[in-house]
């Protein structure tokens, strides 16, 4: 058994997207190879809907998959193919955009006008480009927790873990995505396969992955004092941990305990040519979507 090192941490970077939705880019829209096979993820939580209620409207994606997962609020969503729905508290929808789709995304907030939730961009292999557009809605109820004997909670939003298997199948990048919470001056190690990247995003609490093999316990007696614990040892609130090879994820959780999204996948491996919201593998194949775009001819008939 060994534990994946921490290869780098960074934080999200505040930026808007859409018709004027402020959220945090955890990353993405710089190197695509940084965490192959998943390109891009946003952190959408605001509790002013003036900042938020405007939405994401009518927009292209060719592919790619989006795996969108809602904390609080609600996402309402509709395309090109006539699909509609609503995610609200716990939900996740994975889509498969393959050879095209038009749609849009309008968040909503809570009664107390919060919304939080996530968006992840996966790429998709060569072969599976131009697949037929799919659709994974799964509402929270749907989504496995476990609870462990110390109290730690993971909800298997999608793979296998600790026996459980999430509810979204026949995905690309065969990816884990485990949203786990980590009680107080614990200390917990999860499993991750040798063969895919991982990462970590905390976005409650803080917790140490770089320093967790000190023993139980230390790094909370450090953080009481006051010392350097939070720049040095700590990944707090919005904060992406990126992982090097191993089998394992170690991490002992702060004075407040840390909540994380958990997620790897296989790499693909194969050239990025991306644009937008377009991501293909060569400069032809971009320049035929956005050819596509302007004929009117990006939606492909099915097959």
């Amino acid at each position: 058994m060994s534990i994946r090192p921490v290869k780098q941490t960074s934080h999200a970077i505040p930026t808007m997207e859409g018709a004027g939705v402020h959220l945090h880019r955890a990353f993405g829209f710089t190197d695509p190879t940084m965490l192959d096979p998943f390109l891009m993820m946003d952190d959408f939580r605001n509790d002013d809907p003036a900042h938020y209620e405007r939405g994401f409207p009518w927009h292209p994606h060719r592919g790619i998959e989006t795996i969108t997962y809602v904390l609080k609020g609600e996402v309402e969503h509709g395309d090109s193919l006539g699909n509609t729905g609503t995610l609200t508290d716990g939900a996740v929808q994975w889509m498969t955009a393959g050879s095209g789709i038009l749609h849009q995304e309008m968040p909503r907030g809570n009664a107390q006008g919060q919304m939080h939730g996530f968006q992840l961009w996966a790429n998709l292999p060569a072969s599976l480009k131009m697949t037929a557009p799919r659709y994974q809605d799964v509402e929270g109820a749907e989504i496995p927790e476990i609870i462990d004997d110390d109290g730690t909670r993971v909800r298997v939003v999608i793979g296998e873990f600790w026996g459980k298997r999430g509810p979204v199948d026949g995905i690309a990048a065969d990816p884990q995505f485990l949203d786990v919470t980590v009680p107080a001056g614990l200390r917990k190690t999860f499993k991750v396969d040798t063969y895919r990247r991982a990462f970590a995003y905390v976005f409650e609490g803080a917790g140490s992955f770089r320093d967790a093999s000190q023993p139980a316990g230390v790094l909370l007696e450090k953080e009481i004092r006051g010392e350097e614990v939070n720049i040095r040892d700590l990944s707090g609130d919005r904060t992406l941990v990126q992982f090097g090879t191993g089998d394992e994820v170690t991490v002992q959780a702060g004075e407040q305990g840390v909540r994380f999204l958990l997620i790897s996948g296989a790499p693909i491996e194969e050239p990025v040519a991306w644009h937008g919201p377009i991501v293909m593998n060569t400069q032809a194949e971009l320049q035929q979507a956005m050819q596509d775009l302007r004929n009117n001819t990006f939606i492909k008939p099915a097959h």
